[in-house]
């Protein structure tokens, strides 16, 4: 059975590395003109991978942005989740979920269950209760070949105090880094804010050695990081990296998108 790092590289060898963030926030769906509903979001989502289709093999979705309509959210995301599924898209689900024991297990079984309605190829998880806490949930992954990202060093400026904060000679995002080298077989990667110093992280290896960590990596386009820049961001672990792009690629409106994916393309 081919594991997540395998299909991720397959999907980045035809399709490139962009990522497409889909978040369904009030502000985007006024722009779009659409409801700030359940249904407005389902609608956005599915638009966003019509425009996918046949350019990009990764989609970011944002739970929170479903989340906030309850039981109908989930149903619109479950929607647009089954329509990456049919196109094979490859779902990076954007929860940022951590917790230990019983709860990490139900968060295990929601996001990567046989049978599961969410049910995605990888998801972001907070690593800060230990990253060791996250072991489990990988398990779980791994039995149906999905992965995991942890939160190293992420793009709000508040994180920068708990994030470069040091024990042992070595940063909280080096530790998590290690983690993911640690227990990963390219399988468990990590998410680098593209605006953020990796040398003011403690992050410096990944500049100067391909660790062969998969990199998550929001924060180009509205949040200002330049794809064209990648290469010079993150060094010898670039190769690694899934920059992810959101409202730099849905801004202008549904109709633009599917140009602003391919110009995008060739910035990488």
């Amino acid at each position: 059975m081919i594991g997540f790092g395998d299909l991720l590289r397959l999907k980045r060898k035809e399709f490139g590395p962009l990522c497409l963030g889909i978040d369904p926030s009030e502000t985007e769906l006024n722009n779009w003109g659409l409801p700030d509903t359940a249904n407005g979001a389902k609608d956005f989502g599915l638009r966003c991978i019509d425009a996918a289709e046949g350019r990009l093999g990764l989609i970011k979705p944002q739970v929170a942005f479903f989340e906030r309509f309850g039981s109908s959210g989930y149903a619109a995301l479950e929607e647009v989740l089954q329509a990456a599924r049919d196109l094979d898209l490859l779902v990076i689900a954007d929860a940022k979920r951590g917790d230990i024991g019983s709860t990490m297990l139900g968060y295990a079984q929601a996001w990567f269950g046989d049978d599961s309605p969410l049910r995605v190829n990888a998801l972001t998880v907070s690593p800060f209760l230990g990253p060791e806490s996250t072991l489990e949930m990988l398990d779980h992954a791994r039995d149906v070949s999905a992965g995991l990202f942890l939160l190293a060093a992420t793009s709000n400026s508040e994180a920068v105090a708990l994030q470069t904060a040091t024990s042992n000679n070595q940063s909280v995002a080096m530790t998590v880094l290690n983690a993911a080298i640690t227990h990963g077989s390219n399988d468990l990667g990590v998410v680098i804010g593209a605006t953020q110093s990796l040398k003011e992280f403690g992050l410096q290896q990944l500049v100067d050695t391909d660790l062969g960590v998969p990199i998550l990596a929001p924060g180009f386009g509205a949040q200002g990081a330049k794809l064209a820049d990648l290469a010079e961001l993150f060094g010898a672990s670039a190769p690694n990296v899934v920059p992810a792009m959101s409202r730099g690629l849905t801004g202008q409106g549904p109709q633009a998108m599917a140009n602003l994916i391919d110009r995008a393309k060739l910035e990488l």
